[in-house]
């Protein structure tokens, strides 16, 4: 229902796809751009600074969060003009053969830096999936929001994995994984979580992937920006900074960590702008 919600709200405030016309020289004639996100860490990131970019050139900018597949819809039927968060081809998977084909896809913005898997702190004395056993009394593995792609590779693991037969993979959602991931460490306890990076809890705490022989968990993924057909004729300027956009695992790291200890996204998203203009500037290049 709160997925619904969302998108009969952003449909409501959309000015709809073909309406948009933003004349070109940076000055974005207050034209109003729809971007969607799923509330993960590195899309809070991305979004605000992809979103403080286009207010720079003179747009105003919607963010709006949703579902994952409410995210993708949003963007294949029009509602949104884009979205700088699809991930690769594991995590969206499902998503992307749904809608696939209703969206233009302009690469990656962050190639090859993004990795899936069960991810355990330091501290525990397992380095293999094939030796988690009685490591974790409770047997199970913590995860995030149903039908993310992590999730579906951890439910394919369970099955996979002999050892791991009697384990259960719990959802949740990202910050309550992270919160239990937190509360955990503090108390040096056991848990296995499943894993992405880039993702600031690899700067807060002392975290290993463990070895997946089996290769349930996938490999190395990127993070893909999607807009809707049209876009291109109707927002030039804004199709143009969309296909720009490209930083490093580096970067996003940046924006999420200074979130993570409390700025307001916006607010990290304004200081790693202005501590970045060179780059900003290749992403804007095409469209001044």
């Amino acid at each position: 229902m709160l997925a619904l919600s969302s998108t009969l709200l952003l449909a409501a405030c959309s000015n709809g796809g073909g309406d948009n016309d933003a004349e070109g020289g940076g000055n974005g004639g207050g034209d109003t751009v729809e971007l969607s996100y799923v509330e993960w860490d590195t899309e809070v990131a991305s979004t605000n600074v992809v979103a403080q970019v286009l207010e720079d050139m003179g747009y105003n900018v919607n963010i709006t969060p949703l579902d994952n597949a409410v995210m993708w819809e949003a963007v294949a039927n029009g509602e949104s003009d884009g979205m700088v968060a699809g991930w690769l081809p594991v995590t969206h998977e499902a998503q992307y053969e749904e809608f696939g084909d209703q969206v233009e896809d302009l690469g990656p913005n962050l190639p090859d830096a993004a990795q899936l898997g069960l991810v355990v702190p330091e501290y525990m004395d397992v380095d293999s999936i094939e030796d988690l056993d009685d490591q974790v009394p409770e047997q199970e593995i913590i995860g995030i929001e149903p039908g993310a792609g992590v999730v579906a590779a951890a439910e394919e693991t369970v099955e996979t994995y002999d050892n791991l037969s009697d384990w259960e993979v719990t959802t949740s959602s990202s910050g309550a994984m992270t919160s239990q991931l937190g509360s955990a460490i503090q108390n040096e306890d056991p848990i296995v979580i499943t894993g992405w990076s880039p993702h600031w809890m690899f700067e807060r705490y002392d975290l290993k992937y463990l070895d997946d022989p089996e290769g349930t968990m996938g490999d190395a993924e990127s993070i893909h920006t999607m807009v809707r057909e049209g876009l291109e004729d109707d927002m030039p300027e804004v199709y143009s900074i969309l296909d720009n956009f490209e930083w490093t695992e580096e970067d996003i790291n940046t924006v999420m960590l200074d979130i993570e200890d409390g700025e307001d996204p916006e607010d990290a998203a304004r200081d790693w702008i202005e501590d970045n203009q060179d780059k900003v500037d290749e992403w804007t290049a095409d469209a001044e």
